[in-house]
C-alpha cells in the first residue's frame, strides 16, 4: 500500500494512530449490532469475519486500512478548511 496516503501535517501526525483505532472500534461495533460475529475466515453467507478483534490484533493490512480511512477524513476536514490544532502540552 502506498504510504503517501498517510501523509499529514507534521502537527497531525500523532492523531493519525488514535483515529485509526476509533474508526475500527466504531466499524466492529456495527459489525456486532448487524449479527456479525469473528470467524477464522471471512464469510459473508454466516456473517463471519476475522477483523472482529482489538486494533492491535489487527494484520497490518487491516491496520493500513483504518489509518487510510482516518487519513483520508482529516484530510478532508482540512480541505473543508476546519483548523485542527493539536492539544497544548
Amino acid at each position: 500500500m502506498d504510504k503517501s496516503m498517510f501523509e499529514l501535517p507534521y502537527e497531525l501526525s500523532e492523531a493519525l494512530e488514535p483515529i485509526a483505532r476509533k474508526v475500527h472500534e466504531t466499524w466492529a461495533e456495527n459489525r456486532l449490532a448487524d449479527g456479525w460475529r469473528y470467524g477464522i475466515e471471512r464469510d459473508d453467507d454466516t456473517l463471519r469475519t476475522p477483523c472482529l478483534v482489538p486494533y492491535d490484533e489487527l494484520p497490518e493490512r487491516e491496520r493500513d486500512y483504518d489509518r487510510a480511512t482516518a487519513a483520508a477524513t482529516i484530510r478532508a476536514l482540512l480541505a473543508l478548511g476546519y483548523k485542527i490544532t493539536p492539544p497544548q502540552p
